[in-house]
């Protein structure tokens, strides 16, 4: 029986994953998997019995990512999964950055009846103090184009907007989602020069840090408004606020918070918004719930951040998983020892990604547990394999 440890509110529906003759949610100290949406891993120390971490949700800056890959701990996310939740808010905050529908609504709850002039006057005499513009015939820049981004240029696209695209590391699957009519742009000043409203949709990482600075901020175009629904960290917020003060940028909006942005008129904060819907929770968490499945039960990979993806067709009656390093002759090594205690292979398959790698191989006759115990000596007194783990091919009831 698997373990798995949940932080959080995980939606039912991911939970329900989880067959409960062969999973204990929340029953023992020492999880094999954690299943989480915002806690800190940072602050924690990683049991040794952890085999995987899963997000439900996209961003994984709340991972150890570089302590869970040198511990052979494989982290996956859903990406995708609340992407249309994220679309539909941009789609709405465009709308509020357009048209002052917030600050109307709070003026019209101030009218009461008196003796010149009834609500429904003193509301028709007052309307043009909160005349706003229409989004059509506006020039939309998207910076990312993945899941989020091609939804949210799309959508954009339908409502009359002109929109411009920038992701020099766009992906074959989401170039086809992008429609032929949004302009690529081939450099980030591109975007940001042509555009009203600019809208952010890339991961937070190294290379992605303050993104938005001071530069860039003043290669947009003078009342332009900018969006960062994406994570913390890409726009840089001193530069931002010195652009509001000074009337350069009209607007930010943001949907994570900090006490400067907050005591400034021109910002306006959403709490993580994001991908609060129930729609969105229930497909994070049952996409990261079904790859955490498939990892345990089958040693396959799917939407992993720090270890390759890596699927092979279950058929023989035993299967040996190597997380190691991504070192010359690790195959060679690990296919040696299975020589030498006479294990015949059946199928193999080997991956990387950045400096880690995952070996898959099939054999073709059970393992006892003596002989097992044995071969993950051997295999394990080489430095660079990290974990080794045994799988007996599940029945067809058991899948079932």
């Amino acid at each position: 029986m698997f373990a798995i440890k949940t932080y959080n509110v995980i939606s039912n529906v991911g939970l329900a994953v989880f067959p409960k003759n062969k999973y204990s949610i929340n029953g023992v100290a020492e999880p094999d998997a954690l299943l989480i949406r915002s806690q800190n891993l940072h602050r924690n120390v990683l049991p040794v019995s952890l085999l995987a971490i899963g997000r439900a949700g996209a961003g994984v800056n709340n991972i150890p990512l570089q302590k869970a890959s040198e511990n052979g701990v494989v982290v996956f996310n859903a990406p995708g999964a609340n992407a249309n939740a994220v679309k539909e808010l941009i789609v709405a905050v465009l709308i509020l950055a357009s048209r002052p529908v917030i600050p109307a609504i709070a003026w019209a709850k101030t009218l009461t009846d008196g003796e010149q002039a009834d609500v429904t006057l003193q509301a028709e005499a007052g309307k043009n103090h909160y005349r706003g513009a229409e989004l059509a015939g506006k020039t939309l820049g998207v910076i990312g184009l993945g899941a989020v981004g091609s939804k949210v240029a799309d959508t954009a696209r339908q409502l009359g907007m002109n929109v411009i695209g920038y992701d020099p590391y766009i992906s074959v699957e989401h170039a086809w989602q992008v429609t032929s009519d949004i302009k690529r742009a081939s450099t980030l000043s591109e975007v940001l020069s042509q555009s009203d409203f600019v809208t952010i949709h890339i991961p937070y990482n190294e290379q992605n840090k303050n993104l938005i600075g001071a530069n860039e901020l003043l290669m947009m175009k003078k009342d332009a408004i900018l969006l960062n629904y994406s994570r913390n960290g890409i726009v840089e917020e001193a530069p931002v606020l010195a652009a509001l003060n000074v009337g350069h940028l009209k607007q930010y909006w943001t949907d994570f918070a900090s006490s400067e942005l907050l005591q400034h008129e021109k910002v306006v904060v959403t709490p993580h918004l994001g991908g609060t819907t129930q729609e969105a929770e229930d497909n994070c968490a049952q996409m990261v719930a079904q790859t955490l499945r498939l990892y345990l039960e089958s040693g396959e990979i799917e939407h992993s951040v720090n270890y390759p993806a890596v699927r092979m067709p279950f058929n023989s009656p035993y299967r040996l998983t190597f997380l190691h390093q991504n070192v010359p002759n690790m195959l060679g090594r690990i296919t040696t020892v299975l020589a030498e205690l006479n294990i015949n292979i059946a199928n193999m398959i080997n991956a990387s990604k950045g400096d880690f790698a995952y070996t898959l191989i099939d054999v073709d006759a059970p393992m006892t547990a003596a002989l097992y115990e044995e071969f993950e000596q051997k295999c394990l007194a080489i430095d660079e394999i990290i974990r080794v783990r045994g799988l007996a091919r599940p029945t067809q009831k058991e899948e079932d």
